[in-house]
């Protein structure tokens, strides 16, 4: 990892540390994904740590990006809270997808949010992206509440046909976005 690590800055905000995630972190990513309330809206169910350990690789392949893109680790009093990335979107080089997943223990704190503000922090002011976007199902009230408190405003719902369906499929994903002009006034 060496060289690529290195561009990816790591974040201190009042609570939490956010450090390049690495392969030192997968254990951690396994651990979060065998949670199945924590995959409730995106897997519905745990994942295998084999399965935890293809998706948290791409994660951390997400760093062949450079840029200052990537996934982070996020810690609070030295323990492992949860991941956030800032990915570029692959159909708009010029706009970034946020994303977090935290353990169940830290939901509720705020500790989404704060670690997300200072991605948008880096993705605006340091890297100058025009746009950052977030999805996530419409039914999931606790992610759409951290896009909503950062400034991110509902773009559109999409409602698509699943062959094996989570609960609240039917009511779609939701999109929210923030502009870089947006997110400078708000700070």
């Amino acid at each position: 990892m060496g060289g690529l690590t290195d561009r990816r800055p790591t974040f201190t905000t009042e609570r939490l540390r956010l450090a390049p995630l690495t392969e030192d972190h997968l254990d951690h990513l396994v651990e979060l994904d065998s949670d199945p309330e924590v995959l409730r809206f995106i897997w519905g169910r745990a994942l295998t740590r084999e399965e935890s350990l293809r998706h948290g690789s791409k994660r951390i392949d997400l760093v062949g990006e450079a840029r200052g893109i990537g996934a982070w680790a996020g810690y609070e009093d030295g323990t492992f809270v949860g991941w956030w990335t800032l990915q570029r979107d692959p159909d708009d080089d010029s706009t970034a997808e946020l994303g977090y997943r935290l353990r169940r223990e830290a939901w509720g704190r705020g500790l989404a949010t704060e670690g997300s503000r200072a991605l948008l922090d880096h993705a605006f002011t340091t890297l100058g992206l025009p746009r950052v976007w977030a999805g996530t199902m419409a039914v999931n009230a606790g992610s759409r509440g951290v896009m909503e408190k950062l400034g991110l405003r509902l773009e559109r719902t999409v409602v698509e046909d699943w062959d094996e369906p989570l609960p609240g499929a039917e009511l779609g994903e939701v999109y929210y976005a923030i502009t870089r002009e947006a997110w400078l006034r708000r700070t």
